[in-house]
C-alpha cells in the first residue's frame, strides 16, 4: 500500500494515477478482511475499487489524462504535509499495541458487546447490534450527513446545469459533460458491454437485497446493499446511456427516497417515544424487547 501510495504521488499520467488508486482500494480491503472487518471491506471494495474507479474513468474521458505541471515548486504544501504526518505519528505513540488483549477498549466496552449483543438484541452479528442500536445516535448523524450530502449534488446540479436533474430525463441548459452522455450510449451497440451487463444486473441487484435482508445475521450486516444496488443502476447508466437509466429510476423517486430513508429512521425514534420509551429505544417496539430490537434494526 505504501509504495502504491508513493507510485500515485510521482505519477503524471492520469490515468496510471486513477488505475493505482483502484489497486491501493483493492489492497486497503484485503487487510480489512485480515482484519475482520468484513462490513468495511466490502464497502472499500464497491465504493473505493469499484464505483470510485469508474467514476475517475469517466472524468478523464471529459478532461484529458495528463496532470499539468504546477507553476512552482510546492515545497509550502510539502513541508505543512510533513509536520502534519509526524504530529500523527507522534500521537501513534501513545496508543497501546496493536491487538493488545490489555488495552482499554478491550478490557470494557469490547465484553460488554461481545457478552451482551446476541441477549439483548437478538442479531448475532455484532457488528449490526452496535451500528444500528447500541450507536443508533450516531448512525443517525451519518444518515443526515449522506442526505445532506445528497442535496448539495442536487442543487449544484440543477445551478451548473439547469434541467440536469429535472424530471422527463431530457437534458437542457448548458453544454459540457452531459455531451458525454450522447457519446457513452454507443456503448450499447457493442453485443459484449450490452450482453455483460444484461447478465450481470439482475444478479447484482439480488445479491442487493440478499445482503439487504440477509445482513443482520451475516458478517458484513445490510449496510452495503444500497451501495451494491446504486452500483447495478450505474452499470446501467454506463452502458445504455443516462437517458435511459433516469426513465427506469426517475428523478422523483431518487429524491424522495433520499428524503424517506432518514425520516424512517427518525421516526423510529419517536415510535419508540409515543409506545413509552425513550428516542431510538427498540425495547418497547415488539412484545418483548428482543422482538422490539429485531423490528427497530430492520426498520
Amino acid at each position: 500500500m505504501a509504495a502504491t501510495a508513493l507510485a500515485i504521488v510521482v505519477q503524471r499520467n492520469l490515468f496510471s494515477v486513477v488505475v493505482l488508486g483502484g489497486i491501493y482500494s483493492f489492497l486497503m480491503a484485503t487487510v480489512l478482511v485480515a482484519l475482520d472487518a468484513v462490513d468495511v471491506a466490502m464497502t472499500e471494495a464497491s465504493v473505493g475499487a469499484g464505483i470510485s474507479t469508474v467514476l475517475l474513468l469517466g472524468a478523464l474521458y471529459l478532461c484529458g489524462g495528463m496532470e499539468a505541471k504546477p507553476l512552482h515548486r510546492p515545497w509550502w504544501p510539502l513541508a505543512v504535509s510533513l509536520v502534519i504526518v509526524g504530529m500523527l505519528v507522534y500521537g501513534t505513540l501513545g496508543l497501546p499495541a496493536f491487538s493488545d488483549p490489555a488495552a482499554t477498549i478491550h478490557l470494557h466496552v469490547v465484553p460488554r458487546y461481545l457478552n451482551d449483543a446476541l441477549r439483548e438484541t437478538g442479531v448475532p452479528n455484532v457488528v449490526t447490534a452496535v451500528l444500528a442500536s447500541y450507536r443508533g445516535f450516531d448512525t443517525l448523524g451519518e444518515t443526515t450527513v449522506v442526505l445532506t450530502a445528497g442535496i448539495g449534488v442536487i442543487v449544484l446540479l440543477r445551478v451548473i446545469y439547469p434541467g440536469a436533474t429535472g424530471g422527463g430525463g431530457e437534458q437542457r441548459g448548458a453544454a459540457g459533460p452531459l455531451d458525454a452522455d450522447r457519446r457513452g450510449r454507443r456503448m450499447q451497440d457493442l453485443i459484449v458491454p450490452r450482453f455483460t451487463a444484461k447478465l450481470l444486473i439482475p444478479f447484482i441487484l439480488l445479491f442487493a437485497a440478499y445482503v439487504q435482508f440477509h445482513g443482520d445475521f451475516s458478517p458484513g450486516g445490510g449496510f452495503q446493499a444500497g451501495v451494491i444496488a446504486a452500483a447495478a443502476v450505474i452499470f446501467y447508466a454506463l452502458i445504455f446511456g443516462l437517458p435511459a437509466a433516469r426513465r427506469l429510476m426517475p428523478d422523483g423517486i431518487v429524491e424522495t427516497m433520499i428524503a424517506l430513508g432518514v425520516l424512517i429512521y427518525a421516526g423510529v425514534g419517536f415510535a419508540g417515544i409515543v409506545l413509552g420509551g425513550n428516542y431510538l429505544d427498540y425495547f418497547v417496539l415488539g412484545a418483548d424487547p428482543v422482538s422490539g430490537q429485531h423490528r427497530g434494526i430492520f426498520w
